[in-house]
Order: structure tokens, then sequence, then C-alpha cells
């Protein structure tokens, strides 16, 4: 009766960790590419100067923590329909924070 109860055990713990999301490690490379297709052109427009950077290093930017890049970059992804998956999203604000931002994670 005890084996039994172990091996419940054992198999509920293991669908557990199984079903579990992963961590995946942002794609920078990626990042980078969604960047200029899918955001540079915009943001160069919206500065006036045709440097779309320009936005991201702003006196006046609205970023101010990692959690408000990723806000950002989800935001500008629904707005604008960009079909980005969740984690073309994460490399987007992977990239932007490591080039631009430097917010600690």
């Amino acid at each position: 009766m005890k084996m039994i109860f172990l091996r419940s055990v054992a198999v509920a713990v293991l669908s557990a960790l199984m079903s579990a999301p992963v961590l995946a490690t942002p794609d920078l490379a990626n990042g980078k590419t969604i960047d200029q297709q899918k955001c540079y052109a915009c943001h160069a427009k919206k500065t006036g100067f045709g440097n779309g950077d320009m936005i991201y290093t702003r006196s006046d930017g609205k970023v101010k923590s990692l959690a408000d890049l990723k806000k950002m970059v989800s935001l500008c992804n629904a707005e604008l329909r960009l079909d980005l998956f969740p984690e073309d999203e994460a490399d987007v604000s992977a990239f932007l924070n490591k080039q631009f931002y430097k917010f600690k994670p």
C-alpha cells in the first residue's frame, strides 16, 4: 500500500514538472531583427528625425523600468497588430534592454 502511494506521488510530481512552463533564454538576434523590421520605421517617423533609435533614448521617455519596457512592447504589438508571439515580445524587450535601457532584471 505504501509503495502504491509513493508511486502515485512520484507520478504526480513528474507530471507537474513536465507541465510547468519552460523559461527560455531570450534570442537577442531575433529581437534585433523584429525591431528593425517592425519597429524602427514607425519610431523614425514618430521622432521626426528619421532615426528610430531616438525614441528609446529620449529624455522624456515613458519607459522607466524593465516592467514598463515589457508592457510597452506588448502594447505596441497589440495596438499595431504586429502578430508577435509572447516569446518574440520577450526577445524584443531583451534586445532593447541590452541595447538601450540597461535595466537590471
